[in-house]
């Protein structure tokens, strides 16, 4: 509950910080890495809505006891991790 508000800060925090690594790494110019920057922001925007969508949705559907909460949003995390993959 602590983390409740620091949670999406710390989250975008570290994908910052990740496209600024992958941006070194791959020696990008300042042309490459702006368009880098962008898409990852849509990427990420696009994850977020869509993680948040399903939570809404399953805050309305009858999920069993044993897998409300974390159990069901690491599933959809998953399922989500395995569609952006292809």
């Amino acid at each position: 509950q602590a983390l409740g508000v620091f949670l999406p800060l710390i989250t975008t925090n570290c994908a910052i910080l990740g496209v600024a690594i992958l941006v070194i790494q791959k020696d990008y110019n300042l042309m490459e890495s702006v368009v880098f920057a962008i898409s990852t922001a849509i990427g990420f925007t696009l994850a977020m809505v869509l993680f948040a969508g399903i939570r809404e949705q399953l805050s309305t559907t009858k999920v069993p006891k044993a897998m409300q909460g974390i159990p069901i949003a690491l599933v959809v995390a998953g399922l989500l991790a395995m569609a952006f993959m292809g």
